[in-house]
């Protein structure tokens, strides 16, 4: 049955994983693949837990005892979802009431490098206050606004992909990794912020400053459309959309300073502005004809929700909790810890490997396979001279450097990461394209990253 889990897990991983070819959405087979990880456990509990704690168990007990494990990690994971679930209700709100026009119509030069630096740092901090896969959805479709024809535009869509995978990174809401890092206790808000921008920065920067070099000229603009606008009326007022996007954004940055002062989970802040976003949108609203009010209202934009992504969540989550609870993830950590014996290849490896695999389990299985040690733990620890353990206390070295290269490795192929998949199904992009043109640049990008914050630690 131990084996089996294993061999279930890697099935259902395969199929996430051969998604388009298969053509079987990836949510169907991480909950399928969650249910049955589970229904093995259960069924070989008695030979199972007996051989991760003998005698802690009786026969009869096993089965009890996995599913109060059930319930324990389901508890931990809803928190994730619930905080991912308002989160994205409140972008989509702000974009149904084009709140985002107000960044984007901003952007008026033409020449090639300007524009690739703007749409960079403007990725990379907005990719921070949102989230990478929505920056990337709002930045490609600014760049149809701004650049005529799919070849021309391809390459800074890939910047896109890169930029938005490095801003998230270092905010706790910016990426989902790092959002599951955070909700797990394993880094705080101000940790994160301090110990990655500088890392992050660098892996944009990277690219953007090899680019510079490479791009002259102007690009060229869509060719107006006047008429087309003209005969569709505005939705919202300026009002309306300034509003619900300061709001919007602030609920977003509201909720470390919520947690900081409360004490209470992230998603419980999350929710305390979707509540406030709720209501204003409804007020403001009220006398509208119910076919225009419905559109901007939290009941009509909850239908926009990608919910399959957050079904995939939970099957995914649950399905590594599953291999936690038999055992398969300790022998998995011991395994990488005596074939590289560091933190930094460890964590490197797991940025690559996120390129090919995707980055939620990976990193939910670090978090199994990698307890989080309190300082009381630390102190009571009778020996500790290689610095092991010190490396998992609270914003340790080891969660830091696994929040980074778990968001920004998946960037070296567009198939790696949320945004890249976003970005190849808007723009048509080609994988092979995408390998020839900035695979390299955001490998580079990624291994200056990862090396500034290996010498950030060497200065400490």
């Amino acid at each position: 049955m131990y084996v089996l889990m294993a061999v279930v897990f890697v099935i259902g991983y395969l199929c996430i994983a051969f998604e388009h070819p298969l053509k079987i959405d990836k949510a169907a087979a991480a909950i399928l693949t969650a249910v049955l990880t589970w229904t093995v456990l259960v069924l070989g509990a008695d030979t199972i837990l007996p051989l991760l704690q003998p005698g802690s168990h009786d026969p009869g007990d096993s089965s009890a005892v996995v599913i109060e494990s059930l319930r324990h990690h389901l508890g931990e994971i809803a928190e994730i979802l619930f905080f991912l679930l308002g989160a994205m209700t409140i972008v989509e709100l702000i974009d149904s009431h084009e709140g985002f026009k107000v960044i984007t119509d901003r952007i008026q030069t033409r020449k090639r490098v300007h524009l690739l630096w703007i749409i960079g740092l403007l990725t990379f901090f907005l990719s921070a206050a949102l989230d990478n896969l929505t920056t990337t959805i709002v930045m490609v479709s600014l760049l149809r606004k701004l650049i005529r024809g799919r070849p021309e535009r391809w390459l800074y869509v890939g910047i896109v992909v890169i930029a938005a995978n490095a801003g998230g990174a270092w905010s706790p809401i910016g990426d989902v990794t790092t959002t599951m890092l955070w909700i797990g206790g394993q880094i705080t808000a101000s940790g994160v912020i301090t110990g990655l921008f500088l890392p992050s920065l660098v892996c944009l920067l990277v690219p953007l400053i090899i680019l510079s070099f490479r791009l002259h000229g102007e690009a060229p603009r869509p060719r107006a459309r006047a008429h087309l606008a003209e005969k569709i009326p505005p939705t919202t007022t300026l009002f309306e959309r300034n509003l619900v996007l300061t709001l919007g954004i602030g609920a977003l940055l509201f909720v470390p300073i919520f947690k900081t002062v409360t004490h209470l989970p992230p998603y419980m802040g999350i929710l305390f502005g979707l509540g406030v976003l709720w209501v204003t949108t409804e007020f403001i609203h009220r006398n509208k004809h119910a076919d225009h009010k419905h559109p901007l209202s939290v009941v009509g934009v909850l239908r926009k929700v990608d919910t399959p992504s957050v079904l995939f969540f939970l099957g995914i989550l649950l399905a590594v909790a599953a291999l936690a609870t038999a055992g398969h993830l300790t022998q998995v950590a011991t395994l990488l810890r005596e074939s590289f014996g560091h933190i930094y290849p460890i964590n490197y490896a797991i940025g690559l490997l996120s390129a090919v695999v995707d980055n939620v389990p990976l990193v939910a299985g670090a978090m199994k396979m990698y307890p989080l040690i309190s300082d009381k733990m630390l102190a009571a620890a009778a020996v500790d001279e290689t610095g092991w353990l010190s490396q998992f206390v609270i914003d340790g070295n080891f969660w830091e450097m696994l929040a980074f290269c778990a968001g920004t490795g998946g960037s070296t192929l567009i198939i790696g990461s949320a945004a890249g998949v976003a970005a190849m199904g808007m723009e048509k992009i080609s994988f092979t394209w995408y390998v020839r043109r900035v695979s390299l640049l955001a490998f580079l990008g990624y291994t200056g990253g990862a090396a500034t914050y290996i010498g950030m630690l060497a200065l400490r």
